[in-house]
């Protein structure tokens, strides 16, 4: 559906279970997924953007689809760095969106979305660069039951070098948290945590589920689904307020 729709220059949101791409003219502008922290998370968590800004902006130019501009005429980010880092979020939650199974596939043409666009991605690329990711995973540690079980750490054996980075994964790895709950307590990209979990795994540092896990896709308010012309702020509250609660 993602090629036709590229094809016929589609404009309007493609909605799977593990997420969703908005498209304008058969390219893609934005993805969000419940599995990735989203862009919000990404700057706020680095001290790149205050949280009351992002808030700001939300407020203030969410109903015009202009979040984006906002924050940049607005002198809260430099337009390059916001675009390094749109970029980022958007490859990372396209990963889980086009997930091999990821449910029935929806698509509701007209629908924007509220940051407005900040460097489109042709779809083609989007796909391919998923795909990239999905293989590179399986050249690190071939069971993939790894990014969705509950991370569980294992003692290093003696003089087991550990990274830094490794070390702060190991730290917040309780046998709950999976690799996208890591990813969001980090504000890390979700794929960079599966690939430091992977290697974990690989390591012996970290235990390899013996079974498949099956996620189960989070329930959302019917009303999510209930897409407008115009956006809403009340909505996109509610929206925000869910996905929040769902952590």
């Amino acid at each position: 559906m993602l090629v036709r729709l590229a094809e016929e220059r589609a404009t309007g949101v493609l909605l799977r279970d593990y997420g969703t791409l908005y498209l304008v003219e058969g390219q893609v502008v934005h993805a969000e997924s419940p599995a990735a922290p989203g862009l919000d998370v990404l700057l706020t968590a680095e001290g790149r953007l205050a949280r009351s800004d992002w808030d700001e902006a939300v407020e203030r130019a969410g109903a015009q689809r202009e979040v984006a501009r906002f924050l940049v005429d607005q002198g809260r980010l430099g337009g390059g760095e916001l675009e390094i880092c749109h970029l980022g979020a958007l490859f990372d939650a396209a990963f889980f969106a086009l997930a091999p199974g990821s449910g029935p596939t929806r698509f509701r043409y007209g629908v924007a979305h509220w940051l407005g666009s900040v460097h489109p991605v042709p779809a083609l690329t989007v796909e391919r660069e998923a795909r990239r990711r999905r293989a590179l995973l399986d050249s690190v540690w071939p069971y993939p039951a790894v990014d969705t079980a509950p991370v569980v750490p294992r003692t290093p054996a003696p003089g087991q070098p550990v990274t830094r980075r490794q070390r702060t994964l190991l730290e917040l790895a309780d046998g709950v948290r999976t690799p996208a709950g890591l990813a969001w307590a980090l504000g890390r990209p979700a794929f960079n945590t599966l690939i430091e979990v992977r290697r974990l795994a690989a390591a012996g540092l970290v235990e390899t589920p013996v079974e498949a896990v099956v996620p189960t896709a989070p329930e959302l308010p019917a009303w999510v689904s209930d897409f407008h012309g115009d956006p809403d702020i009340a909505l996109l509250r509610r929206l925000r307020d869910a996905l929040e609660a769902s952590l």
